[in-house]
């Protein structure tokens, strides 16, 4: 098996033929839909655009609980270091 038939997974001719078919399938599935090649790449343009948008929100707000966290989080821990540093009576 040569690298380019490993690579399309069988007979470049096999494939190719399959490849066929499946496209026109899929083209009469999406004609009969009403769905063009230019809505799909509106829709996965706008889908990224959504996703973009979510991100910087959700990167906003970790900030906000990080703040929150820390008001609490690094004076408790402050303490407990101080706490462990001072030697403690021995009896």
């Amino acid at each position: 098996m040569s690298t380019l038939e490993r690579f399309m997974g069988g007979s470049v001719i096999g494939v190719t033929i399959r490849l066929i078919l499946a496209s026109v399938a899929v083209g009469v599935v999406l004609s009969w839909l009403n769905i063009t090649p230019w809505d799909l790449l509106q829709n996965l343009r706008d889908s990224l655009h959504r996703l973009y948008e979510r991100s910087y929100y959700i990167f906003h707000d970790l900030i906000g609980y990080f703040a929150i966290g820390a008001v609490v989080v690094i004076p408790v821990w402050l303490i407990l270091r101080l706490t462990k540093s001072v030697p403690g009576k021995k009896g």
